[in-house]
């Protein structure tokens, strides 16, 4: 195998790769015998067809696709190697020559860690800014907490009301026709969550159990199921119970009850300083992403779109995973929002090119300033890591690959960069 290198713009390569023609000779034979069983042959059983007999039946590419899915992988896996480059994103293969007896030619283009110029990255002027909290804050998050310790209780004396929740079942029609996740039973919807779309939840204010609702609703524009686009949608739904929130008592007993603390006034003491920390928190993020913003404005650098797009699809993973600790599936958030896929990938993508340009210029000041990790700092990691993962730091490094000890180093050396450039700034 022999690699070509091709440094394109925009942080772009093409690897052009040729593979012996005896390498994939082998790999026409693997394909054959993979594939034999399934081909068909009048006067042979299956699988004992000759392939010279197939090849000259169906043509002499019909193996050629598979045994190229048989090369590819490990010819580009070693070319990508034998380059020299720090590829970032999954290549772009186009084959160039595929027949047999011959060298087989492909391409790979591909997306490669940009080169970054820093400009002005020490004492960079950013607002000063304070922690504050003030007796409305710590009201509100009281109240917050007396709301998640409430209790529900079951109404059956009145009509519906804001803030109730209410069992519902109900089915949807667009076009007098039922939908594709329109139905359901024994739903809890809280009335003014603003969960359903359109004006759904307003129009169930006022209602009793039992009522035949008639809900007349229409889809967003941009909503994920591209059929009901602005499409105006009919529920038929009935009220199974009705749920209000009991919240409990702002005295001693509650205070006691959420903490540690014996007085609600200890507690509200304790509240402040909680909030105190958290902001304090806030603005130590916040100075950061100011400085690391200002790098980035100084800094010259090309992000391949290639890389923008494996860093939101990564981001989207991440987000998937969280509504999956939640119990919700990506899909079902996508239904009950109105979002579409594409409305998504337009939001993260932003994102995902702020993570990527913070990232590089962070690497390229630990460059510059020769920022070191520790033998002691490394342990110090793993300690962390494996308390979070609730195991012994021992069996983690075992676990771990070179790669992935090596990443965390570079994780340690950016934060690092962080506290370097943060220190640095000058507050006005």
């Amino acid at each position: 195998m022999s690699v070509q290198v091709e440094k394109l713009e925009k942080s772009m390569a093409k690897l052009t790769i040729e593979v012996a023609a005896e390498e994939f000779d082998a790999a026409l034979t693997k394909a054959y015998q993979k594939s034999k069983g399934k081909i068909a042959i009048p006067g042979f059983r299956k699988g004992k067809a000759p392939r010279a007999m197939i090849e000259k039946m169906y043509g002499a590419g019909i193996f050629y696709e598979d045994a190229a899915n048989i090369v590819i992988p490990d010819a580009y896996e070693s070319a990508a190697e034998e380059s020299g480059l720090e590829i970032v994103a999954q290549p772009e293969i186009e084959i160039v020559q595929i027949e047999k007896g011959k060298e087989f030619i492909f391409t790979a283009l591909v997306a490669v860690k940009p080169e970054v110029t820093l400009g002005e990255y020490k004492g960079l002027a950013i607002e000063k800014k304070t922690a504050e909290v003030t007796d409305e804050d710590v009201e509100e998050e009281i109240g917050r907490i007396r709301e998640a310790n409430s209790r529900m209780l079951t109404i059956d004396d009145r009509a519906a009301e804001e803030g109730d929740t209410v069992i519902i079942d109900f089915d949807g029609y667009v076009d007098g026709e039922q939908f594709e996740g329109g139905k359901a039973e024994d739903y809890a919807l809280e009335l003014g969550s603003h969960s359903f779309i359109d004006t759904f939840e307003e129009q169930l204010v006022g209602k009793n159990i039992g009522e035949d609702i008639e809900v007349n609703v229409t889809f967003p524009d941009e909503y994920q199921a591209e059929e009901l686009q602005g499409k105006p949608a009919m529920f038929k739904v009935q009220i199974k119970e009705i749920k209000m929130k009991e919240l409990p008592e702002l005295d001693d007993e509650f205070a006691q009850d959420v903490s540690e603390c014996d007085t609600l006034e200890e507690y509200r003491n304790e509240t402040r300083e909680k909030l105190l920390e958290s902001k304090e928190a806030a603005i130590k993020r916040e100075k950061e992403e100011d400085v690391v913003n200002k790098i980035i404005e100084n800094a010259q650098m090309e992000i391949p779109e290639q890389m923008v797009a494996a860093q939101t699809r990564q981001m989207t993973q991440e987000f998937a995973g969280r509504l999956q600790s939640q119990g919700l599936s990506l899909e079902q958030y996508m239904q009950f929002t109105g979002l579409t896929a594409q409305k998504m990938v337009e939001e993260l993508e932003p994102q995902a090119l702020k993570r990527i340009q913070s990232r590089l210029v962070l690497e390229a000041v630990v460059e510059a300033e020769h920022i070191e990790v520790s033998d002691e700092d490394f342990e110090k990691e793993i300690e962390n890591m494996a308390s979070m993962y609730q195991m012994e730091a021992e069996k983690l490094k075992e676990i771990m690959g070179d790669a992935e000890k090596e990443q965390v180093r570079m994780d340690i050396a950016v934060q690092k960069a962080v506290d370097f450039v943060v220190d640095a700034a000058q507050e006005n």
